[in-house]
């Protein structure tokens, strides 16, 4: 339950580049502050001077080398009524930002948590990638050792969604080949640099492409949109698969023969084999298909 002596969190959204992209609120936000919590205190203080904001409030830092030790602090700030602005240096705190720790546990005192919305690098990269952005998956930073990096990419390397990721300039071009060796090097990609910036930069084409122009350096913060898996062919998918895919349909609320016949044009089978791959995958079939006769059920019989 929420106290209403206690104060409130403010996740402030900042500039990912250009400073006049900043929200009108956060000023508001700002200037109403009883305590600022900063990544880092210069860069704060260099954009509120930009956009002409005076900040009375005190301001610290809050980065992820005191983050730890500073979030208690914070939170006994808010339990006493302090209404806090926290501000990373680009985009929305908690997203690949400080942040995380003191909302879960501003959270668990039950302290009331709100957001100045503003600019995302994630969404902005998305929207300019020229990808599907109807299903997207945020993936953050990729490890930084080359064996763990190879391993969280399969993790992914059949997801269907948009992939998004954050990387840094000197490793840029050993991530695009990593990807280029898991994905494939016909997965089509768009690097984002720089994005809102004077020298922003959008490079798109297969990652291999993209591989051999980062091998000769990058420069700039970086946002990497990837496309999703191919869908699969007809010849591609297992009977298990199609079974699967029948399931999430039945557990969506249609009744099995619909979902049966909506898999069978989903997928470009005819209606009797996805029927047949259900009826072995009941019968507990060893290779996946049904033996018929022809006095057997047909496709158009219930299951």
């Amino acid at each position: 339950m929420t106290s209403s002596a206690a104060g409130v969190l403010v996740l402030a959204g900042t500039p990912i580049g250009d400073p006049s992209d900043a929200p009108p609120r956060l000023g508001v936000e700002l200037a109403g502050a009883d305590l600022v919590a900063a990544e880092d205190t210069r860069r704060f203080r260099r954009l509120a001077q930009a956009l002409g904001i005076e900040v009375t409030a005190r301001v610290v830092s809050y980065f992820e080398g005191n983050e730890a030790g500073r979030t208690p602090e914070l939170v006994e700030a808010l339990v006493g009524g302090a209404r806090v602005v926290l501000v990373t240096d680009a985009g929305m705190p908690s997203v690949s930002d400080p942040g995380y720790r003191l909302v879960a546990a501003a959270v668990e005192r039950g302290i009331t948590v709100t957001a100045v919305p503003g600019p995302s690098a994630v969404l902005t990269a998305l929207a300019v990638s020229g990808l599907p952005v109807d299903r997207f998956c945020f993936e953050g930073f990729l490890p930084r050792k080359a064996g763990e990096r190879l391993a969280r990419l399969r993790e992914v390397a059949a997801d269907r969604r948009t992939l998004v990721y954050f990387e840094a300039p000197h490793r840029i071009d050993d991530t695009l080949g990593a990807m280029a060796e898991v994905f494939g090097g016909q997965r089509r990609a768009a690097v984002c640099r720089e994005l809102t910036k004077t020298y922003e930069e959008v490079r798109r084409g297969p990652l291999k492409e993209l591989a051999a122009w980062a091998a000769e350096g990058v420069r700039g913060e970086i946002t990497v949109v990837v496309q999703g898996a191919p869908e699969p062919g007809p010849s591609e998918l297992t009977p298990a698969e199609l079974v699967a895919r029948v399931a999430v349909r039945e557990a969506a609320g249609e009744r099995r023969k619909e979902a049966i016949a909506a898999v069978a044009v989903e997928v470009g089978l005819p209606k009797r084999e996805v029927f047949d791959a259900v009826v072995a995958a009941k019968h507990g079939a060893g290779d996946g298909r049904a033996t018929r006769t022809a006095g057997d059920r047909t496709a158009d019989d219930p299951v």
